[in-house]
This record gives structure tokens, C-alpha cells and sequence, in this order.
């Protein structure tokens, strides 16, 4: 049964914040399951989060809840093996509004680390806001 990906020990990084407040819009935000708060880009042409894991995985699904009028158009997932390239595991392309999606992966290879690209954002100026993100799927045995 996919569960949950994401752990305390799971390293996350993202493009910007938001004039680069984070104890107001940091990455963060989009783990702590609290709908009133939200990891907010800064502006710009693609912005990614990325997760790194600490045990391999295979992702079977990726839930993303954004801000309506701010959220992407086309978004790519990508993955890599610990010391290996990323390679494109899927794409996908949210609606945009405020509900929380669901994009199931198929077939992918297990991996250490996931960028998901955000690209093309509804938001003139390139900015993206996400309430919740979640990975699931599988520790590889």
C-alpha cells in the first residue's frame, strides 16, 4: 500500500521564496498539514522543489494542493539514484485551482531524489503557491 514519502529525515529544497521571508512563506510550510499556510515563490521563469530521501523509493502518486491563480500549468517530475542525472519520471498538468490533485506516476524506477518542475505558472510574474505537497509510493527494498 502506498503511504506517505515524506519524513522528518527527508531534505527539501526549493527555487525561491518570496522575498525571501520564510518564516512566512518557507518550504516548510507545504509539510506541516496546516491549510492556512503556504510555501510562495519568488518571481521567475521555473520554479522546482526537490526531496531528497533517506532510503531509495518508488513513487506511485504526487499530491499538490496550490492557490488558485497561482499555480503551474505543466509540471515535470524528475528523479535520480543517489549519485546519478535526474531523468524525467512524468508529466502532468494541474488544473488551476484550490484543490488538492492527485497525478498517479506510473512505472517508476526507484530513486533517492524527485525535482518536481513547476513550469509555465498561471501567475503572470511566474510565482507559485503550494499548501500541501505530498509524495507517495514505496521504500525500495
Amino acid at each position: 500500500m502506498a503511504s506517505s514519502l515524506i519524513c522528518s529525515e527527508t531534505q527539501s529544497r526549493v527555487s525561491s521564496v518570496l522575498n525571501r521571508d520564510v518564516k512566512q512563506y518557507g518550504k516548510k510550510y507545504m509539510f506541516d498539514c496546516n491549510e492556512e499556510t503556504c510555501w510562495n515563490s519568488d518571481q521567475g521563469e521555473c520554479q522546482w522543489v526537490s526531496l531528497e530521501f533517506p532510503k531509495s523509493v518508488s513513487v506511485t502518486e504526487l499530491k499538490v494542493q496550490f492557490q488558485g491563480g497561482f499555480s503551474a500549468k505543466a509540471c515535470r517530475l524528475e528523479g535520480c539514484p543517489k549519485d546519478g542525472e535526474f531523468t524525467v519520471l512524468s508529466q502532468f498538468y494541474p488544473e488551476d485551482n484550490n484543490c488538492l490533485q492527485s497525478f498517479p506516476i506510473q512505472e517508476a524506477p526507484a530513486v533517492d531524489k524527485v525535482k518536481i518542475m513547476f513550469e509555465n505558472s498561471a501567475d503572470f510574474f511566474g510565482r507559485i503557491i503550494v499548501y500541501s505537497l505530498d509524495v507517495l509510493g514505496e521504500k525500495a527494498s
